[in-house]
C-alpha cells in the first residue's frame, strides 16, 4: 500500500504525493485532473512496474494538499510542479497530465523545458469558454453552498466516463472530490474555462504522446488533431469506446503504454549520447 508523504515548496504550500520504484531514477509524475487527487491515478499505479519510478501528486486545492485562496491558474500549479521537483532533487521528469493536469504539464513544458523529458496528455483540450456543460456547471456551484451536494458530484464523474469503472475506485474519486469547499471548486474551473495556450504550444521541445478517449465530450477529434500539429513531432494515440478519464477505464493498458513511451525515450536518449 502507498504511503501518501507531504513537503512543503518555497512559497508556502504544502503538496501531498505518493511515490513507488526505484530512487534517484528519472520518474513519471502524475498529475490528476479536475477536481481529483492523486488517487485518481491508484489504478494505473497498481499497473506500473516497481522497476519504474513513478509519482502521483496533489495538486494545491486537491486531496490534502493545502488550499491557499488564489493560485489556480495552471501557470501557478506548473510553478508548483517545478518547485517540488527542485525540492525532490529531481532534475527532469516525463509528465503525465489528465485534463486539467494536461493544461499544467503544457505549461510546465513552456515555462520550464530543462525540467520536462517527455510529455504524456491524456483528454487535453482548447479553450472551454463556450462549453455548454462546463458553464452549467459554473452556475450550479454559484447557486451553491458548502458541502457541495454529492450528487453534482457524482454526475460530473460520472460524464467523464463512456466505460464502466470499479465501484470502489468510482467511490474513492467521488469523494475526494466532495470534501473539496466549494471555493476551489469555483477558483479552479473559472481558471480553466478562460486558459488558453494553443498559439504557445509550437514552443514545446519535448517528446509528446496525446491520448483521447473517442467518447470524450470535452473535446472533439479535430481539436485533438489541432494540438497535436501544434506540438512539434508529438503523436495523438485514440481509445476506441473511452471517454475523458480513459485511464480510468483502461488504467491496465495506459500503464503498457506509459512503460513502452518510457522505454522509447530511454532508447532515443542512448541514440542521441552515442552521435554525440
Amino acid at each position: 500500500m502507498l504511503t501518501e508523504q507531504s513537503i512543503r515548496l518555497p512559497n508556502g504550500v504544502a503538496l501531498c504525493y505518493v511515490e513507488q520504484g526505484p530512487a534517484g531514477a528519472i520518474p513519471i509524475i502524475l498529475l490528476h485532473g479536475y477536481p481529483d487527487s492523486w488517487q485518481s491515478y491508484e489504478a494505473v499505479l497498481a499497473h506500473m512496474p516497481r522497476s519504474i519510478r513513478v509519482i502521483a501528486l496533489s495538486q494545491r486545492g486537491f486531496g490534502n494538499s493545502d488550499k491557499p485562496a488564489a493560485g489556480y491558474h495552471p501557470r501557478d500549479l506548473a510553478a508548483d510542479l517545478a518547485e517540488f521537483m527542485k525540492r525532490r532533487k529531481i532534475p527532469e521528469a516525463v509528465i503525465v497530465g489528465h485534463s486539467m493536469g494536461a493544461l499544467v504539464a503544457q505549461r510546465a513544458a513552456l515555462d520550464f523545458p530543462e525540467l520536462v523529458a517527455g510529455l504524456v496528455l491524456i483528454g487535453t483540450f482548447r479553450k472551454q469558454a463556450d462549453n455548454a456543460e462546463l458553464n452549467e456547471m459554473m452556475s450550479t456551484l454559484r447557486r451553491m453552498t458548502d458541502p457541495i451536494e454529492l450528487d453534482v458530484v457524482r454526475a460530473f464523474q460520472a460524464s467523464t466516463l463512456a466505460q464502466p469503472v470499479r465501484d470502489e475506485f468510482f467511490k474513492v474519486v467521488v469523494a475526494e472530490s466532495a470534501r473539496l469547499p466549494l471555493r476551489i471548486w469555483r477558483a479552479a474551473l473559472k481558471k480553466l474555462a478562460t486558459y488558453d495556450d494553443f498559439v504557445e504550444l509550437s514552443g514545446i521541445s519535448a517528446p509528446t504522446l496525446l491520448y483521447w478517449g473517442e467518447c470524450d465530450g470535452f473535446s472533439t477529434y479535430e481539436q485533438q488533431q489541432e494540438i497535436a500539429r501544434a506540438i512539434p513531432d508529438a503523436e495523438l494515440r485514440v481509445y476506441a469506446g473511452a471517454g475523458h478519464s480513459l485511464h480510468w477505464e483502461e488504467p491496465k493498458r495506459f500503464a503498457t503504454d506509459l512503460v513502452t513511451f518510457m522505454n522509447a525515450l530511454g532508447r532515443r536518449r542512448l541514440k542521441g549520447r552515442a552521435r554525440a
